[in-house]
């Protein structure tokens, strides 16, 4: 794999007579921690179902650990990517369990299915919603939660697997201040960690971005705008023109934020 988790070469993917991606170009090697910033209808979830191999191009060539895509069973490699996201939340049946939908991600399923669990399955998710601070919800039902605790249940969910590569799709949208900055802190805690796997987040806003990110892809109508290391990615130029408006963008310490000017 040379070090590459993810190789993206002119990926296209259109729908009709729209390209929601346009000739994307992207690598990803293994320890970089990614956020994906872009407005709404840029592309971004288009892009990271691409990476979960579950929207193939129309054209381009795509590269996820290794495989091809397009040659590869997806159901071989999906287990070693780590998904959270409203794609997999809107799966959750009524009366699923916290710990039942953290364990059954080892299996490929959300919920339990008729597969039997074993000690260290049940001691993973349990030590996994421990580490992001639902680990008394374990038997609680996954509809009864608040919005910040389902977006650490489905993290804890994702890593059960031991994967490779972690994508997260707004995993602080719809959360309160106390909420956002209880999960960041969390996910800093990931980031920084050099044991973790790599990592791709999706956001709308850089006030979301995890400490310890390392780098930064700007997306417009489908296409990259820039990409590249946080510090020279993230300028008042560049996401200007990726948001379509003049803005002033701060850094402190590992912190971002932009207004408009």
């Amino acid at each position: 794999m040379d070090g590459r988790v993810l190789d993206l070469s002119g990926v296209t993917v259109r729908r009709g007579d729209a390209d929601l991606l346009n000739g994307v170009d992207w690598t990803v090697l293994e320890g970089e921690r990614w956020v994906i910033l872009g407005p709404n209808g840029a592309g971004k979830t288009t892009l990271l179902n691409v990476v979960y191999s579950q929207t193939h191009p129309t054209k381009g060539e795509v590269e996820i650990l290794g495989e091809r895509l397009g040659r590869v069973d997806v159901f071989e490699l999906r287990p070693l990517i780590g998904y959270a996201g409203a794609a997999v939340a809107s799966q959750i049946e009524e009366g699923s369990t916290v710990l039942d939908i953290v364990m059954s991600a080892a299996y490929g399923y959300v919920g339990r299915f008729r597969e039997e669990y074993g000690t260290p399955d049940h001691g993973r998710a349990r030590t996994l919603l421990g580490h992001w601070g639902v680990g008394d919800m374990a038997g609680r039902t996954f509809h009864t939660l608040s919005e910040g605790e389902r977006k650490r249940v489905l993290i804890a969910r994702a890593l059960m697997a031991d994967p490779e590569l972690l994508l997260l799709d707004e995993p602080a949208a719809g959360l309160d201040l106390g909420g956002r900055e209880d999960l960041l802190r969390r996910l800093g805690n990931l980031t920084r960690n050099p044991a973790a796997p790599s990592l791709v987040v999706v956001s709308h806003h850089v006030e979301e971005i995890p400490v310890g990110t390392t780098h930064a892809l700007l997306l417009r109508e489908g296409s990259v705008v820039r990409s590249g290391p946080i510090d020279a990615v993230l300028t008042a130029e560049h996401l200007s023109e990726t948001f379509g408006l003049s803005l002033k963008v701060e850094r402190d310490g590992d912190r971002w934020s932009a207004r408009a000017v």
